[in-house]
């Protein structure tokens, strides 16, 4: 009979069903409580939002995956439109939960999101339940889960009203799609009103998803002290500021880095400002024994308020490398006072 793209896919799927996860992967991770919840997640968590769309290989993507859950990386993190295209990272999950994960589909911990613009027409973005439920729904096809672990809204939608976009939310764990509900990019008084909201139907707030940063030091403070009051942990994303807190960009922009690729960085994002107190930090892990990415994570995760880092990988080497951010000793107060007179004042971010 005729083949095509299906079968294609299936045989892609069913091509290394011996593999094992490492024994010993939970040995060495010290799991952290999400808020006042029952869930644990490791310090630093897997983001699928570049290096695993339709430009990437598969099997770059399978063997990145494969090495986080080998290192104790439970938590996979997803979004709707990660790609590209929109979609690709979750189709690219889902080949690999076929032909790899699967059977440890009980160990992982996945979420997704949605929130921004996703397709055509006035139903295909923001926080209506219509948008929400219709995109969960396809996310759950492209992974080929019956259930994400954690649902998040992407942003707040300002034309939305949040008690129908908290219903929707509800209604998705209510219907048995999402175990729990999160929240992305969410300023503290939505933060506070939303929980409130989630609390009274039953279905309370695990997760606050926020960028932060050596550079981006916005969440400290108002942010921060709102997770903790309303009980949700919080899973940081780009804790490396998109590459500008590693080795990357300490000589310069290269060619073909993300600042010369990417819709998320550009070259005027790195400027001397920051170079110059990149290299400075990098002095400071260094005499740690440690590469710049990994005192970045370090620093990241020093607050208990922080349940985990989202970092992305390009390769097992750089995903090794910066997942061993967690081993060694804990920075000291003269370590962090070193450290903070390089960053710019609690409560802000560089200007970039």
């Amino acid at each position: 009979m005729a083949c095509g793209t299906l079968c294609v896919v299936l045989t892609e799927d069913r091509q290394d069903s011996s593999w094992r996860p490492a024994p010993d992967r939970y040995e060495q991770t010290p799991y952290r409580r999400a808020g006042r919840s029952g869930v644990l997640l490791p310090p630093v968590s897997l983001g699928l939002w570049q290096n695993f769309g339709g430009d990437r290989p598969l099997e770059t993507a399978r063997a990145i995956l494969r090495r986080a859950f080998d290192l104790g990386v439970t938590h996979i993190d997803l979004a709707n439109n990660y790609g590209p295209p929109y979609g690709a990272a979750e189709t690219t999950f889902g080949q690999v939960l076929r032909s790899d994960l699967a059977p440890y589909r009980d160990e992982l911990f996945i979420a997704t999101k949605a929130g921004y613009d996703m397709w055509p027409g006035p139903y295909g973005d923001g926080g209506s339940r219509k948008y929400l439920l219709a995109s969960l729904d396809q996310s759950l096809r492209r992974t080929g889960l019956d259930h994400v672990d954690v649902f998040y809204h992407h942003r707040r939608d300002p034309e939305t009203p949040l008690a129908e976009t908290m219903g929707a939310l509800d209604a998705a764990v209510r219907a048995g799609k999402a175990l729990y509900v999160g929240l992305s990019n969410y300023a503290p008084a939505d933060l506070r009103e939303a929980a409130a909201i989630l609390a009274d139907l039953g279905t309370p707030v695990l997760l606050l998803q926020p960028r932060y940063s050596m550079f981006d030091r916005r969440p400290e403070g108002e942010l921060l002290d709102t997770a903790a009051e309303v009980g949700a942990g919080v899973a940081v994303f780009s804790p490396l500021a998109q590459g500008r807190l590693t080795d990357r960009y300490l000589d310069g922009i290269p060619e073909g880095s993300r600042a010369t690729r990417s819709a998320y960085l550009s070259a005027s994002d790195v400027t001397d400002d920051l170079l110059s107190r990149a290299r400075a930090l990098d002095a400071l892990a260094a005499a740690r024994g440690q590469s710049l990415a990994q005192l970045a994570l370090r620093w990241a995760v020093r607050d208990e308020r922080v349940t985990t880092a989202l970092i992305g990988a390009s390769s097992v080497a750089q995903l090794e490398a910066n997942l061993a951010a967690t081993t060694g000793p804990d920075l000291t107060d003269e370590e962090l006072a070193a450290i903070e007179a390089h960053l710019p004042s609690a409560g802000t971010a560089l200007q970039v």
